[in-house]
């Protein structure tokens, strides 16, 4: 996450001073000095100390408000829970030994030591370790050893059931000094995983959709310095898919699974797999630059539409997670963990022998009531709706209560295929769509129970079969159809601007609404994302208070363009015939400085006088020097007319958008071939106030 830094040279400490200034234990969290060089190779400075202090003086329930509270990326970054997001779905056991190399400031470690029986950290800065420790001190289960990898790698066991690099992979040339350092680092590890082990590794694409879209390289800081292979060096590595693939077949690898965490593998809040790919539409989440600024070239989400639409996503997408030795049964995995700890669970699709099924899983023990209430919930919707055509997705829970599961069912989304209306033109079909979710949606309206969260997305079409596959937001009271359609509606154009398209009010009045019900409608979604929420702020919001910020070069490029067309100058000759647009050229760059010019300006001998229009909009004017062929032309009316008003000699103001200066060339200074200089001050003024400053020395003389 960090940019490279110089590395000092290690000062190495004996033994006992080693002892004397760290400590080998924090709560019951063991540190390992052994191969420790005696001073950390790399910092990102006094936000360590920082985080340290919070760490220490902080449980972690209170990080969420820190964060919001300081609002800086190194504290999100390494403090955030949803970190752990790219781990917490590995069917890691409570019998399993995990080794975590790079393991930092333990974002990732607290998720491991949650499920495994034991994990193993190494990283190569104590203060960093010490930041890990004292966040997880009341875990018994881990160890970190602090050092070189390249030092430590001897000492380590053989038996691990997993070794997670999750940002670690990109460094192997930092660890390895070979001249393939990740084909060694890789073969390295392969030693110390069981045969029947997995190895997880969490990197950028190099070939990520957001580098080409306008992000800088997350590691150097550099416009696409992926995407040109490193040109200045660094000591860190990102790989294509296809490069990574090399790497694992020069070590021997051919059990491996890729998977694709979304918007990337530091925050996902999806994770795909070549068995559950992308649909059009999903990807939406893409403006996620909270360490730097970025540009803009072009909206991703459309772009990664027809990425979809052409199955190439997994050359595009932005982080790989990589998976080597047994394939795992789950294809899919979604997270609503940005929400109060109550409401906190993963999605999950599972490819078992028997078939495809769904699981949602509670991530903490607040949550697990969220999940029971769902088998309930399915029994009372599926009451409401009984004869209606509108099915809903059978849920069961398990008999301890650690998931609730349903089929897999087969169909499109009613989003995408309203999306696919609006993208063929087809409205007359979209609104027939949306006359059969509103006949389906309002069965049983009469019932006190309802599905608050029916929104389009949330059900499947196939063919005349229309299913509901997620109600975990049901009521157990009577909400009228026109606030749930309406809040399906609501959501829909909310998420996409191309959908604006769509004719709301004939929508509003398919619903009967007034103005004040819609607002009434509106405030009560705002208060149920409060619910869901717990207040916290979200991603989005967090990204907007740490202040970094999103430049589209397209705009810039038009400013620009305009900047070049307002710092130019138009130059008409009049060979005695007057002035006319054929006879005349345009001189760009010849401001020297904001609102300085310098014009060098060729006249042959056959022109008696030229005319500058220094502006194409009202400006003030002030002539520095005029110079033909060395000699002075004073800015005097017998030399220089204007249509503009004369403030004092050589000083005018232009009320007009078409201000001109005519200068009359004195014949005995001319020669065959000539050179006038201009050298005048230009400054862009108000139409209004060009008229009134024209106005008031009008009335002076």
């Amino acid at each position: 996450m960090s940019e490279d830094r110089k590395r000092p040279q290690p000062i190495y400490l004996s033994e006992d001073e080693l002892l004397n200034k760290l400590p080998e234990k924090i709560g019951n969290v063991t540190l390992d000095y052994r191969f420790y060089p005696g001073e950390d190779l790399y910092s990102d400075g006094v936000i360590e100390d920082e985080i340290l202090k919070i760490v220490k003086d902080s449980a972690k329930v209170e990080y969420p408000a820190i964060i919001e509270q300081k609002m800086s990326w190194p504290i999100l970054y390494h403090l955030s829970s949803l970190r752990g997001n790219i781990v917490d779905w590995l069917p890691i056991k409570s019998t399993d030994r995990v080794l975590e190399i790079g393991s930092g400031c333990g974002a990732i470690t607290d998720k491991l030591s949650q499920k495994a029986g034991w994990v193993t950290c190494v990283d190569l800065s104590a203060k960093r370790s010490q930041i890990n420790a004292w966040r997880n001190q009341h875990r018994d289960n881990i160890e970190i050893l602090v050092g070189n990898f390249s030092d430590i790698e001897p000492a380590l066991a053989v038996d691990y059931d997993y070794i997670c690099m999750i940002g670690a992979f990109e460094y192997g040339q930092s660890y390895i000094h070979t001249g393939t350092p990740y084909e060694d680092f890789l073969k390295i590890i392969q030693r110390h995983v069981k045969e029947d082990g997995r190895i997880v590794i969490a990197i950028e694409n190099k070939f990520g959709l957001k580098y080409w879209a306008g992000c800088k390289e997350d590691h150097s800081g550099i416009y696409f310095d992926g995407l040109e292979g490193y040109p200045d060096g660094g000591s860190a590595r990102t790989f294509t898919r296809r490069g990574l693939e090399r790497i694992f077949e020069s070590c021997g690898v051919k059990d491996y699974s890729f998977y694709y965490p979304y918007p990337d593998y530091k925050f996902p809040t999806v994770i795909y797999s070549d068995k559950r790919l992308p649909n059009q539409g999903e990807l939406i989440d893409n403006i996620r630059n909270f360490d730097r600024d970025r540009m803009v070239l072009f909206n991703e989400k459309y772009v990664f539409d027809e990425i979809i639409r052409d199955k190439v996503f997994d050359l595009f997408s932005n982080s790989y997670m990589a998976v080597i030795g047994k394939k795992l049964e789950i294809s899919y995995v979604k997270y609503s963990n940005d929400r109060a700890r109550e409401y906190e669970l993963r999605t999950e699709i599972w490819n078992t022998s028997e078939g495809k099924i769904v699981r949602k899983v509670p991530m903490n023990e607040e949550a697990r009531l969220h999940i029971k209430e769902m088998e309930r919930f399915y029994l009372l919707l599926s009451d409401r709706y009984e004869g209606s055509g509108l099915s809903i997705n059978p849920c069961k829970l398990s008999e301890d209560g650690a998931y609730a599961e349903f089929p897999y069912e087969q169909g499109v989304t009613l989003e995408e295929l309203l999306d696919r209306c609006l993208g063929s033109d087809d409205m007359e079909e979209f609104y027939r769509l949306f006359d059969r979710y509103l006949q389906l949606t309002s069965y049983g309206e009469e019932k006190h129970v309802a599905d608050y969260d029916l929104i389009f997305a949330n059900i499947l079409v196939d063919g005349d079969k229309w299913t509901v596959i997620d109600y975990e937001w049901t009521l157990e009271k009577q909400v009228p159809t026109t606030e749930i359609a309406f809040r399906a509606v609501y959501c829909y154009v909310l998420e996409e601007e191309k959908r604006n398209k769509i004719n709301l009010d004939l929508i509003l009045n398919k619903l009967n609404l007034s103005q004040n019900q819609v607002e009434y409608f509106q405030e009560k979604e705002r208060q149920f994302q409060k619910q869901v929420t717990g207040k916290q702020k979200s991603m989005g919001e967090l990204r907007a208070g740490i202040g970094t910020y999103t430049v589209d070069p397209k705009v810039l490029m038009e400013r620009h363009l305009k900047k070049i067309l307002d710092q130019r100058i138009q130059i008409y000759y009049d060979r005695g015939e007057g002035f006319r647009e054929e006879d005349s050229l345009y001189m760009p760059d010849i401001y020297v400085d904001e609102n300085y010019l310098e014009a060098e300006i060729p006249v042959d001998g056959n022109v008696r006088s030229l005319r500058i229009d220094p502006a194409d909009r009202s400006c003030m004017v002030k002539i520095h020097q005029i110079t033909l062929n060395g000699t002075e032309i004073l800015p005097q009316k017998k030399n220089i007319e204007t249509n503009g008003k004369m403030i004092k000699n050589g000083c005018y103001v232009f009320s007009t958008q078409d201000p001109n200066l005519l200068i009359r060339l004195p014949e005995h200074l001319m020669r065959g071939e000539n050179k006038l200089i201009a050298k005048m001050e230009v400054s862009p003024v108000s139409a209004e106030l060009a008229e009134d400053m024209a106005g008031a020395i009008k009335k002076i003389f």
